[in-house]
């Protein structure tokens, strides 16, 4: 077990951006900075021991600014999206920041992937914590919120993550990690040959916005059942080319089995070739998978690679997007006096 402290970049006042890695004796190593509270590169070994960095994301804070893909970020205060970036609570209508038009996404326009968080190294844990205190009223939230995301790296190789969050005064918090996973490598192409096992039986249906109409739609005998781990190749063929308003590939949420605030495995992503495999456990009710559909060759990431469509998929736990807005979707409120909590478990593990 091993951390190690190192400047990453430097903001253009001249700021220095903070990093560190976290390394473990199973070979897997995670690289974290604090602008975004963000994780940068996840070394593990294949099969016959070969490392590779399975996480997409840039060389340069320049790229992660002028990107609008949320590489690796702690996603906030509301992570995915608000429609018609607006909600009301406690009867005060509350107008956020507008960055999808007409909607609110992942916290807008200065969403916290944007900031510089503080960080605290903890070497005897071989974990960091970064922290950001978002002002009321920040992108049209009410409260002052305190929001911290703690990385904790195990002996085994898990990536313990916990976004926590308390306020002064009632809002809405819903704090998302933003990886992007391509057990091939960065660098390998696209993850249709990889398999994803989703254990949720409904997702959320979309409107032409990707707004959650408020239903849910079972996933049987349609191409959103993924319970027995199909070929990702196969399941984005079945679903075609669009769906909801031009999204390609998957970008939906899916209702997960199990109750909120347990901790309990809710995706599992495979790639044969390598044997790699990642398993992502959350106490979240909600799992956003994002195919990457959006991305395209002019984004060039770590080591010069572009990053065309389907070159990573995102896997993100949360409340359900819209939340504010619909009453029967699980709530995102947090008052004072109250603690919000998002847990994750990343286990990354190569078969014989």
């Amino acid at each position: 077990m091993s951390v190690t402290r190192f400047i990453f970049d430097h903001a253009a006042d001249g700021t220095p951006v903070e990093g560190v890695t976290l390394t473990s004796p199973a070979g897997v190593s995670a690289t974290l900075i604090a602008h975004g509270a963000r994780l940068v590169r996840l070394l593990a070994p294949d099969r016959a021991g070969t490392l590779a960095d399975l996480v997409l994301g840039f060389d340069r804070l320049s790229d992660y600014l002028e990107s609008g893909a949320y590489f690796g970020a702690t996603c906030g205060r509301y992570g995915n999206r608000i429609g018609g970036a607006a909600f009301t609570l406690n009867g005060v209508r509350h107008a956020l920041s507008v960055n999808e038009p007409p909607n609110h996404l992942h916290g807008g326009a200065d969403g916290f992937d944007r900031r510089l968080w503080a960080m605290a190294v903890e070497e005897a844990e071989n974990a960091v914590t970064f922290t950001l205190r978002s002002p009321d009223g920040d992108q049209g939230y009410p409260g002052e919120l305190l929001a911290e995301t703690r990385y904790r790296l195990t002996a085994e190789g898990t990536l313990d993550i916990r976004m926590t969050a308390t306020t002064d005064a009632p809002t809405m918090v819903n704090l998302v990690h933003h990886s992007y996973w391509n057990l091939a490598g960065h660098a390998a192409g696209d993850v249709r040959d990889h398999r994803l096992t989703v254990p949720g039986g409904a997702i959320t249906p979309v409107d032409d916005g990707l707004i959650p109409t408020g239903a849910r739609l079972p996933v049987n005998g349609t191409p959103f059942d993924l319970r027995g781990g199909p070929l990702l190749a196969d399941a984005l063929d079945a679903l075609g080319g669009t769906v909801g308003g031009g999204a390609v590939g998957f970008d939906h949420n899916w209702c997960l089995d199990g109750g909120t605030g347990e901790l309990r495995p809710v995706a599992r992503l495979d790639h044969p070739p390598t044997g790699r495999r990642l398993e992502l456990l959350s106490d979240q009710p909600g799992l956003q998978v994002y195919t990457g559909g959006y991305l395209n060759a002019t984004i060039i990431g770590k080591d010069g690679q572009p990053y065309r469509p389907f070159a990573g998929i995102a896997l993100e736990t949360q409340r359900f997007p819209n939340s504010p807005n619909i009453t029967d979707f699980p709530s995102a409120r947090l008052d004072p006096g109250r603690r919000y909590e998002h847990r994750m478990e990343l286990r990354v593990t190569a078969g014989a």
